[in-house]
C-alpha cells in the first residue's frame, strides 16, 4: 500500500480539472498541463480533489500510484503557487544579469556565458550574485537550475561556483608542503 498515493489531491477552486480516459488536463487561466495516468490506476475527480485508486495489488502498481499522485500534486501546486529555486554565485568577479531573453553569466572564463531562457521559465537577478529561477513546472525549474549550475560547479577547495541558496559545500584541505 502506498503511503503517498492514498492521499487525495486537494484542488483549489481557481483550477479546472478535466479527466478523459486516463488523461488529466489541469488548467488555470491560460496555463494548461496534462498528465497521462498509467492504465493500472483509476482516476476519480470530485469537487474537493483528485483521488487515484489502484486496479490491482502488484508492487509496480503501488510504485506508480505514489509517483502519479505526487506528479499530479506538483502540477496542481505549480499552477496554483509556482516553484522557485534561488542560486548564489560565489567567487571574485562572478556576476549574473538578465538581458532580454538571455541570462548572461560572468564566471571567470575568458568569455561571458550566455544562457537562453526557455519558455515558461522566468529568471530574475535581484543582486549581481543571486539568481532566482521560477516557473509553474517543478521538473523544468529544477532542470534549468541544474543546467545553470553546470557552468561552474562548486569546488571544495575555495568554495567558489554556483550553488543553491543555503547549500553546504564540504571544504577540503589544500596541498601541504
Amino acid at each position: 500500500m502506498s503511503r503517498v498515493g492514498k492521499h487525495a489531491i486537494i484542488v483549489p477552486t481557481s483550477i479546472n480539472v478535466i479527466c478523459n480516459d486516463n488523461t488529466l488536463k489541469i488548467k488555470k487561466g491560460v496555463l494548461e498541463e496534462s498528465y497521462n495516468v498509467p492504465k493500472c490506476l483509476k482516476v476519480e475527480v470530485s469537487d474537493g480533489g483528485i483521488k487515484l485508486i489502484p486496479q490491482n495489488d502488484e508492487q509496480a502498481t503501488n510504485a506508480l500510484w505514489g509517483t502519479s499522485q505526487r506528479n499530479i500534486s506538483n502540477i496542481v501546486n505549480g499552477l496554483d503557487k509556482g516553484f522557485k529555486i534561488d542560486l548564489e554565485l560565489v567567487g571574485v568577479g562572478y556576476k549574473a544579469a538578465v538581458q532580454g531573453k538571455n541570462l548572461v553569466l560572468q564566471l571567470g572564463y575568458s568569455h561571458d556565458v550566455v544562457y537562453e531562457i526557455p519558455e515558461g521559465i522566468s529568471i530574475t537577478c535581484s543582486k549581481p550574485t543571486s539568481i532566482t529561477v521560477s516557473g509553474h513546472c517543478k521538473k523544468q525549474v529544477g532542470s534549468v537550475a541544474a543546467r545553470i549550475r553546470q557552468y561552474r560547479k562548486p569546488e571544495p577547495y575555495k568554495g567558489k561556483g554556483i550553488m543553491r541558496a543555503g547549500e553546504f559545500i564540504y571544504r577540503k584541505e589544500g596541498k601541504k608542503k
